[in-house]
């Protein structure tokens, strides 16, 4: 199958299971949203940072239900009172384990254990800035650091729109150091295939069971 053909079959899927997902989980949907606005009465969606998608790296907001304080990621860059844990989470992919990261809500800490925070990405499928499974969304900030043979790995990894679960995820996710993601999430790209997406597919609910490769 040609790879047009291929992502066009594709995306009539993606839009077929976002939307019955979106109808089943609808009350999921309502539950979360009022939980987070029970605890600080924010915003429900992270606002920033943007993440990026296409050959033209053009910026888009990915939905997640907010798991932090607002602004979160300018308050660890910026504001004294997080200095002491900026440190470790620049010089850990920008991660903290979520009992040692202060700016996790309470609502926030349940919602990262259960991996309900990624539910709303089924409205970025849905509006085709993803797709159920490809490459995880990269920041800006995660690709500026690279060198160039790396980046050259990224030409691949953008030919395809990014994925709410992916072979990086299935494959050791946090386990798994940015530059070697980038090698994983290139042969995907390269390799495109019903047979490899659904092969992601069922390997997901496992590791999202077992948590495996979580940072917790």
């Amino acid at each position: 199958m040609s790879k047009i053909r291929y992502k066009k079959i594709k995306r009539i899927l993606d839009i077929v299971v976002s939307l019955l997902l979106l109808t089943i989980l609808s009350p999921v949907f309502l539950i979360v949203a009022l939980c987070i606005l029970l605890e600080d009465r924010k915003e429900i969606f992270v606002l920033e940072p943007k993440r990026l998608k296409g050959e033209n790296l053009e910026e888009f907001r990915m939905y997640k239900f907010r798991t932090m304080i607002p602004n979160a990621h300018n308050e660890i860059l910026n504001n004294p009172k997080y200095k002491k844990y900026k440190e470790k989470w620049l010089g850990n992919d920008g991660k903290l384990k979520i009992n040692e990261d202060p700016r996790i809500t309470n609502v926030g800490k349940f919602l990262r254990r259960t991996d309900l925070d990624e539910l709303p990405q089924l409205i970025n499928v849905l509006k085709g800035d993803m797709s159920i499974v490809g490459p995880r969304p990269m920041y800006i900030a995660e690709i500026e650091k690279l060198n160039e043979e790396e980046r050259l790995k990224l030409k691949d990894v953008f030919t395809v729109k990014p994925g709410i679960t992916s072979l990086w995820a299935v494959s050791g996710r946090n386990n798994i150091i940015f530059k070697d993601r980038i090698i994983l999430e290139s042969e995907y790209a390269k390799n495109v295939s019903f047979f490899l997406d659904l092969k992601i597919l069922l390997k997901t609910p496992y590791i999202v069971i077992t948590r495996k490769g979580a940072y917790e």
